[in-house]
C-alpha cells in the first residue's frame, strides 16, 4: 500500500465493540519526535553548513522499497510540516512523507565506535540487511 498525506488525516476506524470512532492525529506533534541527542547533532550540522534547518522525506529506493532522505536547507517547501526545536533548528517534514514517518523517533546513537542518526519507525515492517531501505505495508 502506498501512503499519502491523506493517511495522516483523521480517519474513521472501528473499536473492539465495532462502534465507529474517530482517530485524531496532530501533524505538528505526532509525525516525528526528536531526542535531545539528535537535536544537538542536528544543531551542530546546520551550524557547520551555515543553514537553518533540515528537511526529512522518504523516497522509493533500495531493495525493500523506501529510504529516508535528509537535506540541510534554509527554508521549507510549500507543503512541509515545520517542527521548531528548542535549540533553534527547524526540521521540515515533506508532506508526502507524513504517512511513512508518523510516530517515528529520530535519535543519535552509538553503534560500536560510530555514531549515527537512527529512525525508530513503528510503521516499518521490514528492512534490508544494510539498513539503507525499508518497507511499510
Amino acid at each position: 500500500m502506498r501512503y499519502s498525506p491523506a493517511s495522516a488525516r483523521p480517519r474513521a476506524c472501528l473499536d473492539k465493540d465495532f462502534r465507529m470512532t474517530v482517530e485524531t492525529f496532530d501533524v505538528s506533534t505526532d509525525v516525528l519526535s526528536i531526542t535531545a541527542e539528535a537535536a544537538r547533532h542536528l544543531k551542530a550540522q546546520v551550524e557547520r553548513k551555515g543553514v537553518s534547518g533540515v528537511r526529512i522525506s522518504v523516497k522509493e529506493s533500495g531493495c525493500t522499497g523506501y529510504m529516508y532522505v535528509m537535506e540541510e536547507v534554509d527554508s521549507c517547501e510549500a507543503d512541509d510540516v515545520a517542527i521548531a526545536l528548542d535549540n533553534g533548528v527547524s526540521v521540515y517534514v515533506a508532506a508526502e512523507s507524513i504517512g511513512f514517518l508518523r510516530g517515528t523517533e529520530l535519535d543519535y546513537v552509538r553503534e560500536g565506535i560510530n555514531r549515527t542518526l537512527k529512525f525508530k519507525n513503528p510503521n516499518v515492517t521490514s528492512a534490508c540487511g544494510c539498513g539503507e531501505s525499508f518497507s511499510i505495508e
